[in-house]
């Protein structure tokens, strides 16, 4: 079963995610715009994976959307969900695009990783020092 939450094989990194929606195309628009999500659904969650990435190519990108159907105003969906016990059912909507077409339907996107067991999510960090590379690769 799927469950909302980022999850690799082994799992060596893990931390949060964050995105601010677009002024001009979005996600949201995106999957209108090709059929993809109608009046009465809500776009729930997105996935992004990029996998069985060797010798520093991204090889294989995969994007899902995840859409409630029956329902698209947030204020009547949130109390629905809140009192759904068990999984919640959704429809699942592969997409066929480049990790930066994907990143583009963003006004900004931010990924912080972490080394996993640490438990740094959320604890504040002061920055000592800074370095930067030197020719950009």
């Amino acid at each position: 079963m799927t469950t909302f939450r980022a999850g690799v094989q082994y799992g060596d990194w893990e931390g949060t995610a964050a995105a601010d929606a677009s002024d001009q195309i979005e996600l949201h628009k995106y999957l209108r715009d090709k059929g993809l999500l109608s009046d009465n659904e809500f776009l729930l969650a997105a996935d992004l994976y990029a996998g069985e990435n060797h010798h520093g190519k991204v090889e294989h990108v995969s994007i899902r959307a995840y859409v409630y159907e029956g329902e698209r105003s947030f204020d009547n969906l949130k109390p629905i969900l809140d009192d759904l016990n068990g999984p919640i059912p959704v429809r699942e909507v592969r997409l066929s695009m480049s990790l930066e077409k994907f990143v583009g339907l963003f006004k900004r996107f931010n990924v912080f990783l972490t080394w996993h067991g640490l438990e740094l999510t959320d604890r504040d960090l002061e920055v000592q020092s800074e370095q930067s590379e030197e020719d950009g690769e």
